[in-house]
């Protein structure tokens, strides 16, 4: 695979154009012709910065081909890109639209993810460290972080029903690695989250910086969000179909028996201590 020019952080620019609606840009990122543009070369896995263009119309977008995955030694080889499909699926199915349209595809280097780009708001803050013992009002603690020279402070997340949905949304898919650098808040005030690739585990692997709210009740809407989930997840239902196409049986199984859970205690979950609860890096 050759190597396309670096493309920067996600920044806000006026120049990147927007579909009207997630039915407009599923359409151009399945249908479109795609080009790539450049490459993120952060990232540990092949991530590549495209356009998609269809019948006059153009959206940049992000293409992650199955071909430039690394192996995980607790994920099945080749299905990354399937679970950030997932990922949108079961965000459209709560009404939220958390996740970014995505669409699997073929491209330039194989068959892959294709996901609108979304770039985010630079004056937005959601996380911080803070050297205070108690967040403060607005905010909600997650935990002590070493800071170097024998220094911590205190992680702290925005108390943003935003950044609530998203934490029952990573606990419906059991995201592995929830980073702040997966959020991208946009300046017309929408949340958009990304890299969903170790989420659907059937095994408990939820890592995340949104441990703010463990343990408390979930917000009505929440709840709503979730029976919404449990009857797309009926045998025969519509997300049901659609995660079967993504996932294995065993997978699905363990989405249903999430999103039950959830509606039983009607609590956000709190770390269960056997992974680490909290990704690394954090960001």
């Amino acid at each position: 695979m050759p190597a396309p020019e670096r493309i920067p952080p996600r920044r806000m620019t006026s120049a990147e154009p927007v579909p009207q609606s997630t039915d407009e840009a599923y359409a151009l990122l399945e249908r479109g012709e795609m080009t790539v543009r450049g490459a993120i070369r952060e990232a540990s896995n092949a991530v590549l910065y495209c356009t998609v263009a269809l019948d006059g119309s153009e959206v940049p977008c992000v293409y992650k081909p199955v071909a430039g995955e690394q192996p995980l030694w607790d994920f099945p080889d080749g299905t990354l890109a399937q679970r950030e499909v997932a990922a949108f699926e079961v965000s459209r199915a709560c009404g939220w639209d958390l996740v970014p349209p995505t669409v699997l595809r073929d491209g330039p280097y194989g068959t892959g993810m294709c996901q609108l780009w979304i770039a985010a708001d630079p004056d937005a803050e959601l996380l911080a460290l803070v050297e205070d013992e108690e967040p403060s009002e607005g905010w909600k603690a997650v935990g002590f972080a070493d800071i170097g020279a024998g220094r911590t402070a205190l992680l702290v997340h925005a108390d943003d029903l935003r950044l609530r949905r998203l934490a029952v949304l990573d606990a419906v898919i059991n995201n592995g690695d929830r980073k702040g650098g997966h959020l991208l808040p946009a300046d017309d005030g929408a949340l958009y989250a990304i890299d969903h690739g170790v989420s659907f585990h059937a095994e408990d692997k939820l890592r995340t910086l949104l441990w703010g709210w463990a343990g408390e009740p979930l917000p009505e809407e929440a709840v709503a969000a979730l029976h919404r989930l449990e009857t797309g997840l009926l045998p025969g239902g519509t997300l049901a179909g659609r995660l079967g196409e993504l996932l294995t049986q065993a997978e699905v199984a363990a989405v249903r028996g999430r999103v039950t859970r959830l509606l039983e205690t009607g609590r956000h979950p709190e770390p269960g201590g056997k992974w680490p609860a909290i990704p690394w890096p954090p960001v």
